[in-house]
């Protein structure tokens, strides 16, 4: 063979395992597998020290300078959270300290259990 035959060869053979794997998926299936995104945190919701600088018991929020919040991935800061039980927000005041459990509920960051310090 001539050498340039001969390379050409080797790189379509070389390229060949790389085209098959880019190929379609259509018809695979798929059941049972975990095809959650691998950015998401596995981490379990642990409490977080925190505190309240704003309520707003209507729209069932609470504004929290809080510590980082590691199962979302969050770095210390102060922001509003919306909360899974509103009502318990009557229990609460502007300035106090709380330990606080976040998590996702319908995909946002939401205040699931707050507790005095």
């Amino acid at each position: 063979m001539k050498p340039i035959q001969t390379l050409a060869l080797m790189l379509a053979l070389a390229a060949a395992p790389a085209a098959f794997a880019a190929g379609s998926m259509d018809g695979m299936d798929m059941k049972g597998m975990d095809m959650k995104p691998s950015a998401e945190s596995k981490q379990a919701p642990h409490p977080v020290a925190a505190e309240i600088k704003k309520i707003d018991p209507q729209a069932g929020k609470v504004t929290l300078k809080h510590d980082p919040i590691e199962n979302l991935g969050m770095t210390a800061m102060t922001m509003a959270f919306p909360v899974k039980d509103r009502t318990s927000l009557k229990n609460f005041k502007e300035g106090e300290s709380v330990s606080v459990t976040f998590d996702k509920v319908d995909g946002k960051p939401t205040v699931v259990d707050m507790q005095r310090k």
